[in-house]
């Protein structure tokens, strides 16, 4: 299998890079797809997901070429090239709201170096940046997206959970940073995920505006989509806890949007992998015919 580095850039000059994984130019494309974009997590990347790995050669022994894509948020503290110069990024310093930026960069390069058929698959924080660049007005145009285990940024449902003390303590914590002329002071925190993030980030993304809980936003997708969730995160993680239910509820009157659980599967579908990848594999074979 052929695997490229690639470099995309974004409308705002920013330098992304990823890795293509090419499929047989001999096979036909099996599920009606050019490429699929797996975008990762927060502090994810392109090259250290072996859950990504494994799709990305699913895909590409499917016939689509699938692309492993940074998002300007890649790793815990990471330097992104624009066309002003080098800044610091990664998931402690960015802006959810900058994901249509990459989104709109790589779509654009898959579009012309691979094909026009293409589709989203994002993970965790990688899923609700696909639905939030999706559902905004002049979002990309996409044959179709797999939501994996994206989390709930909500902060009134935060605040209904059984560890609401906990969150609103946290959120006080970086509030008092803000107030106190200290908006990029590091924060290292453990809710929703332990990860360090600046004080601004952490009101931007569970702040009670609540501009990332895809919840307000799932109605204006228009293109078939999957979400898929784990069990045991269901039932572990107040960013989870009630969401399958919470999005087929939404999407009743939406018949191409599927909501599935797998059973047993962790955030990472560790040990489940392959059940994942079925689900995945059915689901766009049917959006196909």
């Amino acid at each position: 299998m052929l695997v490229d580095l690639v470099r995309a850039t974004a409308p705002d000059g920013a330098t992304l890079d990823g890795a293509l994984n090419r499929p047989d130019p001999a096979a036909a494309p099996a599920l009606g797809l050019d490429a699929v974009a797996l975008i990762h997590g927060t502090g994810g990347n392109f090259y250290s997901s072996t859950f990504f790995e494994l799709l990305a050669k699913n895909f590409a022994d499917r016939g689509v070429a699938a692309l492993r894509a940074n998002t300007r948020g890649h790793d815990g503290i990471s330097t992104l090239v624009t066309a002003k110069g080098a800044v610091r990024l990664g998931a402690a310093y960015e802006r959810v709201e900058d994901c249509r930026l990459d989104l709109a960069g790589w779509i654009a390069w898959l579009k012309q170096n691979v094909g026009p058929r293409i589709a989203l698959l994002g993970h965790s924080l990688g899923a609700v940046k696909c639905l939030y660049a999706l559902a905004q007005p002049g979002g990309p145009e996409v044959a179709g997206l797999i939501a994996l285990s994206p989390p709930r940024l909500s902060y009134s449902w935060f605040c209904q959970s059984a560890r609401a003390a906990e969150f609103l303590e946290t959120f006080r914590w970086a509030e008092e940073l803000q107030e106190g002329g200290q908006p990029n002071a590091l924060m290292e925190v453990k809710l929703p995920l332990p990860f360090v993030i600046t004080a601004a980030g952490y009101l931007e993304k569970y702040g009670p505006d609540e501009c990332y809980d895809y919840l307000n936003f799932l109605a204006s997708i228009r293109c078939p989509a999957l979400f898929l969730f784990g069990g045991i995160e269901i039932e572990d993680n107040m960013a989870f806890q009630q969401a399958p239910e919470q999005v087929r509820r939404i999407v009743a009157a939406k018949p191409d949007i599927a909501v599935e659980v797998v059973p047993g599967a962790d955030h990472f579908y560790t040990g489940v992998r392959d059940q994942a990848w079925q689900r995945m594999d059915a689901w766009l074979a049917s959006i196909r015919a």
